[in-house]
């Protein structure tokens, strides 16, 4: 699957702290069969918050968001996925019980605003401080706090995703040919497979080639690439695996 991933905060953008999200997902989602396919960092402005996530909910692509469900008055993700969503927000009994029990009567009235969540929102657990993420229309709202988000993310990977099909890529090499003489084949591939992604990307040196492949889901990428092989062979032309 393609996920899509926000990085909300002003400190980003200005440079008084570093993201530390983009390389840990890539390769979290890479060692679940799934792929990053695009990311954008935010400012702690509501208005463009809720009309970016409104537009990503209307895909309906997954989506993780770090940053910006605190108590303080800069944090405005829990009410933009409100009202990207449509919904109101509401005290989360669940979310509610657990900041109670891990701040006890300091709890009220400011930490337990993190317990208004968007109607319909489903909880994400914290091991750090027990305060919960959430998700919604297959957003997963997570702390900016890469101690906390990094193993919120993978909790969600392997119990909400764990069933699904991830993708895959596979490539083989076609040395001392063009592009120009393997445009037929690729055609052809590329109008017989719209479900997955037709690379070409040739090699240039003393032992040119071109890299040819599938980007894809497992099943899909499987029988492209067997094809591949199969209109190669016809045509033929020599390869090897990359």
């Amino acid at each position: 699957m393609k996920f899509g991933l926000v990085v909300v905060g002003d400190e980003i953008l200005d440079g008084r702290r570093r993201d530390r999200h983009f390389d840990f997902f890539r390769g979290l989602l890479a060692e679940h069969g799934h792929s990053l396919h695009w990311m954008e960092i935010l400012p702690d402005d509501p208005i463009l918050l809720t009309a970016r996530l409104r537009q990503t909910m209307e895909e309906g692509r997954p989506v993780f968001c770090c940053g910006g469900i605190g108590a303080t008055p800069d944090d405005h993700t829990r009410g933009c996925a409100a009202e990207a969503a449509g919904v109101p927000l509401v005290r989360h009994p669940q979310a509610e019980a657990l900041i109670v029990e891990r701040f006890g009567e300091s709890a009220r009235p400011h930490r337990l605003r993190m317990a208004d969540l968007p109607e319909g929102a489903e909880l994400i657990p914290n091991p750090v401080n027990q305060v919960p993420g959430f998700s919604l229309r297959r957003h997963h709202f997570l702390p900016g706090f890469p101690e906390m988000a990094h193993p919120m993310a993978a909790w969600v990977l392997e119990c909400r995703y764990g069933d699904e099909e991830g993708e895959t890529v596979r490539s083989l090499r076609v040395p001392d040919v063009t592009e120009n003489a393997l445009m037929p084949l690729l055609q052809e591939l590329d109008a017989a497979w719209p479900g997955v992604k037709l690379f070409s990307l040739p090699r240039r040196g003393e032992a040119p080639f071109v890299e040819l492949g599938f980007r894809g889901p497992l099943k899909e990428v499987a029988a492209a690439f067997e094809a591949l092989r199969k209109g190669l062979e016809k045509g033929g032309f020599r390869y090897r695996s990359s």
